[in-house]
């Protein structure tokens, strides 16, 4: 039976200054696990830890631990502070696992666990990466991702012999002042649920235990204007059906049947065969077709009966106004939900796989609107717009064009490209608006821009970015390295040098720096020949080939050193 906690008469609680502690109770602090969870005492304290928690409106507060149960007092403003023993450990001491008790005026008493006895869920590399431009899976390190975990105390609510479910909530917003998440989980009042800004990287986290898949959420914001705004999560998987506007939990169970397509794909050079494409509005295609599955049941069979080798849909990203038949989106990660959800429409994709149909999406880099709730001054700044306002607004289309030079928003919309080619087993993309992002000048007048720094009116930074999400994209349908040059008729991948790749000698750069032939030693891997470019890399940056596909994702993207052997 759980008793109460024994530590030391002489215990003292780790300080906190007023301010802190002020700003963590109205959830306001924007770094609430500094203060809240559980933290080993100073010391010759260290054998005590102080346990200090945000329960507004709390009649009492219990710490529940596996051996005792230890009554909080309050402290400040809705924050309660126990201390409780430490437990021992081979390198000192630790906190223990707890839950929390907490009862209410009208008696009623809800035991879950704490948030902020968790360490982040985003490694220093996946913000090291997104801060270069160069997370390739994005959507695996940012947005609401459900998590698993085997606890000593069980599920959030304590039941022993569950696991412990919840949701790993990341999201970009560089100038706010303090994130929070609201839901149906906290009655939409965030101030329980504030988020922590790691480092200078501008990634709010928090992972909230017993958040799980069909969970309806959005981000409150006190902006770069001191003004709450709430927003839906850029990276959301899901969304409400408009016109709301919240963001939805997703946990895919969906398992694919369709390798044998993926395999074929994978051995073919797709810009060699016949190709007969079908464009769909895949929700006015049939009156009689409500969602994802039954399209499937009634659109494959006809698209087979008429011969054609694609399908391609108009856009099928979230997109708050019908009437913009997906050509204004505002969740690029997120299927159209008017049809279902995620599950639904990979079903739809299996059977056109299975059927040997190909899949082609609209995909829409060049704009998005400026719906309160979505992108549009996202942290109260341009974030992910243009500053520029003679760049960063269509004035044709009333909405905002993509800030293409910043390294996060490049980011978010390259792995974008790579999240449907891999997520959905999409085959292609189809670039909407491509015009108006190449040129600086499209549907504006003299004066209403300004040239480029070459005095031209190619937008570079939009040029560059296509360029950089074409090579992404192959590369992650394992087509530039090397499981597609097994398939040649010759079976030798040629570099733009002329010369054979070969693993261990081949490496791609920028040829204005280290022309071909140029010999660099590179830390790890020894003496390398430049042979090759890409239009992706620029500067002091090289790829290196890979006659693996599996060899080139395990080595990934490193910092190493190299030096110039000659030139």
């Amino acid at each position: 039976m759980a008793t109460e906690s024994k530590i030391k008469e002489d215990s003292v609680a780790v300080p906190v200054a007023q301010g802190d502690l002020d700003a963590v109770s109205n959830g306001t602090f924007y770094n609430p696990h500094e203060v809240l969870g559980g933290h080993l005492g100073p010391d010759e304290h260290e054998d005590v830890v102080t346990i200090r928690v945000l329960r507004p409106l709390a009649k009492s507060v219990t710490i529940i631990t596996e051996n005792a149960r230890t009554q909080a007092v309050h402290e400040h403003n809705g924050v309660f502070m126990a201390l409780i023993p430490a437990i021992k450990t081979d390198d000192g001491f630790d906190v223990p696992d707890y839950r929390i008790s907490t009862e209410y005026e009208d008696g009623s008493t809800v035991v879950s666990d704490d948030p902020y006895r968790y360490l982040p869920t985003i490694g220093d590399l996946d913000m090291y990466l997104f801060g270069e431009g160069r997370h390739e899976r994005l959507w695996e390190a940012l947005g609401a991702r459900v998590l698993r975990y085997d606890d000593p105390l069980g599920s959030n609510d304590g039941v022993k012999g569950e696991q412990l479910v919840g949701t790993a909530f990341t999201v970009w917003a560089p100038n706010a002042h303090a994130v929070r998440v609201v839901g149906d989980f906290n009655g939409w009042n965030g101030r329980t649920h504030a988020m922590r800004e790691l480092g200078s990287s501008g990634v709010w986290e928090l992972f909230i235990p017993g958040v799980e898949a069909g969970t309806i959420y959005k981000y409150e914001i006190l902006n770069a204007n001191n003004e709450w705004v709430m927003k839906a999560d850029p990276m959301e998987r899901s969304h409400e059906i408009p016109p709301r506007t919240g963001s939805i939990v997703v946990d895919s169970v969906h398992a694919w049947h369709d390798e044998n397509w993926m395999d074929q794909r994978a051995k073919t050079d797709p810009h060699n065969g016949p190709v007969s494409i079908y464009e769909v509005h895949a929700s006015s295609w049939r009156k009689d077709v409500k969602n994802y599955r039954e399209l499937a049941d009634k659109l494959v069979p006809y698209v087979q009966k008429e011969g054609f080798t694609h399908v391609e849909f108009m856009p099928l990203a979230e997109h708050p106004f019908s009437g913009s038949w997906g050509y204004q989106v505002t969740g690029y990660y997120a299927i159209d939900s008017r049809l279902g959800g995620p599950d639904d429409f990979k079903y739809l994709v299996e059977k056109m796989h299975e059927a040997g149909i190909g899949v082609i999406m609209d995909w829409v880099p060049a704009h998005f609107p400026k719906d309160a709730f979505a992108l549009g001054r996202f942290d109260g700044t341009p974030l992910y717009e243009d500053p520029d306002p003679t760049r960063g607004e269509h004035p044709d289309w009333g909405t905002y064009v993509f800030n293409f030079g910043r390294r996060e928003v490049r980011n978010f919309l390259v792995a974008n490209a790579c999240f449907w080619l891999d997520e959905y087993h999409i085959d292609a993309l189809r670039v909407d608006a491509v015009s108006s992002m190449l040129y600086l000048d499209y549907s504006r007048k003299p004066g209403q821009w300004h040239p480029n720094i070459y005095g031209g009116r190619e937008n570079l930074e939009a040029i560059d970015f296509l360029k950089e999400a074409t090579a992404t994209a192959y590369c992650s349908c394992e087509i530039c390295c090397g499981e597609w040059a097994l398939n040649r008729p010759d079976g030798i991948v040629y570099t733009a040098s002329g010369a054979e790749a070969v693993q261990g000698v081949t490496i791609a750069a920028d040829w204005s720096i280290y022309p071909p032939g140029t010999v660099l030693f590179v830390e790890g891997l020894g003496e390398m020949v430049v042979q090759d470019r890409g239009g992706a890399i620029q500067g002091q940056k090289i790829d290196v080939y890979f006659e693996s596909h599996a060899d080139a994702r395990q080595f990934g993207r490193q910092n190493v050193r190299f030096y110039i052997v000659n030139d």
